[in-house]
């Protein structure tokens, strides 16, 4: 048994899950919206921001943070944006417990990077 075929695969299942294709149909649907994806691409930039900034010990600047919850209020309330980034949220969710999965069989504990 070779991983990389195993990994192929498992690549070739998730692009036929209901999740990604979900995820794939509503992103679509979100990002046909000139003013939709203006919103989204820098509501995720900050989002990234965040998390790097997280990662590394760091807080994001306040107004950064004002600007995140300003523009994620406003696409809570579009449709069609939050239904694609609660499609997004279930199939990052099923990455997640796929790669924990494998971190288990490479020894990782994962938990240990949530707990201070």
């Amino acid at each position: 048994m070779n991983p990389y075929d195993k990994a192929h695969e498992l690549a070739n299942s998730l692009r036929e899950s209901e999740e990604y294709r979900e995820y794939m149909r509503l992103k679509e649907t979100a990002y046909d919206d000139s003013t939709n994806k203006a919103l989204l691409d820098e509501y995720k930039r900050l989002q990234f921001r965040m998390q790097a900034k997280l990662a590394s010990g760091e807080r994001l600047p306040e107004e950064d943070m004002q600007r995140m919850q300003q523009i994620g209020t406003l696409l809570q309330f579009n449709s069609d944006v939050s239904q694609y980034l609660l499609a997004e949220f279930r199939f990052q969710r099923m990455l997640s417990d796929i790669f924990k999965i494998l971190a288990d069989v490479a020894g990782i504990d994962l938990d240990m990077l949530t707990h201070d």
